[in-house]
């Protein structure tokens, strides 16, 4: 399985930054896309920044501007960076990954989440 862990989050006043981190792990043979999810109580879950392994990044309108998200190919690691913060990205914040695992020679599809940070910016 492709284990996905994440790090950073807290709290934090509005205006402040905060940095997350995720590494993956596992039988990995392709991971094209990482990204982080973020979910607020009696939210859906929503897109916050993805990035491909070929260096594409995209952003929600919430936060464009204001966070950015990097990827690191060779450790498996993303990382997104918060700036300016606000109350309304109080959240818990999900990394996610898609790609390609290698199981017994064949390559098969995998989508995988880790457990969640909180982040909560106080006004």
């Amino acid at each position: 399985q492709v284990q996905l862990v994440e790090s950073g989050g807290g709290l934090v006043h509005a205006g402040g930054s905060l940095s997350l981190s995720c590494a993956a792990s596992g039988p990995i043979f392709s991971l094209n896309v990482m990204g982080w999810y973020r979910q607020a109580p009696g939210q859906p879950r929503e897109l916050v920044a993805t990035a491909t392994s070929y260096g594409r990044a995209d952003y929600s309108d919430s936060v464009r501007g204001r966070f950015t998200i990097s990827r690191d190919n060779t450790k498996r690691t993303a990382l997104l960076q918060m700036n300016n913060l606000k109350p309304e990205d109080t959240a818990v914040y999900y990394c996610n990954a898609k790609g390609y695992r290698d199981v017994v020679g064949e390559q098969t599809e995998f989508n995988s989440w880790g457990l969640g940070t909180q982040v909560t910016v106080t006004p």
